[in-house]
């Protein structure tokens, strides 16, 4: 089977990045197929003890907020499962001082949201047919040709879809992005981050909190759990050495449970088990260039970063929104959005941009994630600096917030 013309975007990768930026063009006015290889699991609020609860997790920000909320899908994810948190603190293990941020400080109700990564795709998946989304599920991409007026793609089923524009958002393998012929600069941290959900004897207070060890960050992120510890239960990301997670996921609760409250220095009290165990290997990769011909690059397809800051699907979906942009113009003046000069622009700015934060995470990762002594002296004093100054700490919470 095949489908000669009529479609503006072919999206390729459907999880939160991808999902996102097919709904975005179908909703300005564009024709827009979306491939998949598998379908997610339907969203069910289960408790976090369930051992099939996802255990991934983002701190959402404001901007990325606002693009869903005009997507016609935060309102849905609100009433279903969120947790705002209004403060952060990060601190180093070796002392001197810690950076916080408050969203009274900002004028905020709250600087952001924890949001589960399940919940996200189920929503945005509900969104797709009542926006016109043709959804090609289970398939995926097997061949990529491409000529002047422009891009077709043969699919495993058999099928080919033409489009303007074919955007690759299938991951960090991306596969779209290799037949485009697009390399990627890369570079293995030898740490893997190892989350789970736990609960804490004194309450999370809205708070994300990131204690800095010679192994690297550790992270409590405030989770909206509903059970019987409101206010309690919280989703943890610790940065390991490959070999120190992998002995850690193998480890009885009650080992587990006490290096874990030794790393978090007892700031939250005890700490009990709540679920299952996880660990996903870490990275630092750019794509070295975000348009090949008519197909374009976005979310982690394009750019893998370190997690201690919590950026991974904010940075992708600032992909999606500014890609959006250059689209929606294009079909306001009537021109190819593929053609000329404007994907070419969005490019190198957007590439610019990515890699700025992720080569500042990878800075702060090196100084904060080693045990030397030179490291250890500067660090903590550098955190109590910027949290003394506040003129600087509300330009790193308005970079994160994409302001």
């Amino acid at each position: 089977m095949s489908r000669r013309g009529g479609l503006d975007v072919i999206v390729v990768g459907a999880g939160v990045v991808g999902a996102a930026a097919a709904l975005a063009f179908a909703r300005d006015g564009m024709d827009v197929a979306l491939v998949e290889a598998r379908e997610p699991p339907h969203w069910q609020r289960l408790p976090t003890d369930s051992d099939r609860i996802d255990l991934r997790v983002y701190a959402f920000a404001p901007d990325n907020a606002a693009l869903l909320d005009d997507l016609g899908v935060w309102r849905d994810i609100a009433s279903a499962r969120l947790q705002p948190y209004r403060a952060m603190r990060v601190w180093d293990a070796a002392g001197g001082g810690e950076l916080s941020f408050d969203a009274d400080a900002f004028g905020r109700r709250e600087l952001g949201w924890i949001v589960e990564h399940a919940l996200l795709v189920d929503r945005l998946w509900s969104a797709l047919p009542r926006a016109g989304v043709q959804l090609h599920c289970p398939d995926s991409v097997v061949g990529l040709e491409q000529d002047e007026a422009g891009a077709s793609v043969r699919l495993e089923s058999g099928r080919t879809l033409r489009a303007k524009l074919v955007v690759a958002a299938d991951g960090a393998e991306s596969k779209l992005r290799e037949l485009a012929g697009i390399e990627t600069s890369r570079h293995d941290y030898g740490q893997r981050g190892l989350v789970a959900f736990v609960e804490s004897e004194r309450p999370h207070q809205s708070t994300c909190w990131q204690r800095f060890l010679t192994t690297g960050p550790l992270a409590f992120l405030p989770f909206a759990d509903d059970g019987e510890a409101p206010g309690r239960v919280s989703s943890i990301v610790w940065t390991l050495p490959e070999v120190e997670a992998a002995r850690l996921l193998q480890a009885d609760d009650t080992s587990f449970m006490r290096e874990l409250e030794s790393g978090f220095s007892g700031t939250l009290g005890a700490l009990t088990r709540v679920s299952k165990r996880a660990a996903f290997s870490l990275r630092l990769q750019l794509a070295q260039r975000l348009v090949a011909g008519r197909v374009a690059v976005i979310g982690d397809a394009a750019h893998a970063v370190h997690p201690l800051a919590g950026q991974g699907v904010n940075l992708g979906l600032r992909d999606v929104a500014t890609l959006r942009r250059v689209m929606a113009d294009a079909q306001r003046r009537g021109v190819d959005p593929g053609a000329g000069t404007r994907l070419s622009r969005w490019a190198r700015q957007q590439r610019s941009a990515n890699a700025v934060s992720a080569y500042a995470f990878d800075g702060i990762n090196r100084l904060f994630s080693n045990d030397s002594v030179a490291a250890t002296l500067l660090r903590g004093p550098l955190l109590g600096l910027a949290g003394r100054m506040p003129p600087l700490a509300h330009a790193f919470w308005r970079h994160a917030a994409g302001q």
